[in-house]
């Protein structure tokens, strides 16, 4: 099973720039040894199961939970039995059709 996660968490009571407390999420993201794609506007991250990826945004929202007494979040899920490698895989595919893209 494949299950992509594609999400964005962050405190809305910190101002401006909340790159401090997002850099945290992502050094999680990073340890936690899924593969992932950090993107301008949130993250994706491959995992095998959905309580992989339900743990990842638990754990995102602990490293928040001190610092803000609000915290935003958008959340996207797709999941296909018998599959693996997709955050790759799908990039490949289009690739494949019109050639290579900005990554």
């Amino acid at each position: 099973m494949s299950v992509l996660l594609e999400y964005a968490m962050f405190p809305t009571d910190k101002g401006e720039s909340v790159s401090q407390y997002v850099s945290q999420i992502i050094e999680m993201v990073r340890e936690s040894g899924f593969p992932y794609q950090l993107t301008a506007m949130g993250t994706i991250v491959e995992t095998s199961t959905i309580e992989e990826s339900t743990e990842i945004v638990n754990k995102s929202y602990r490293i928040l939970e001190p610092y803000s007494n609000r915290v935003y979040s958008s959340i996207k899920l797709d999941i296909q039995k018998s599959k693996h490698n997709r955050l790759l895989s799908k990039i490949k595919s289009i690739e494949n059709k019109i050639g290579k893209v900005d990554k």
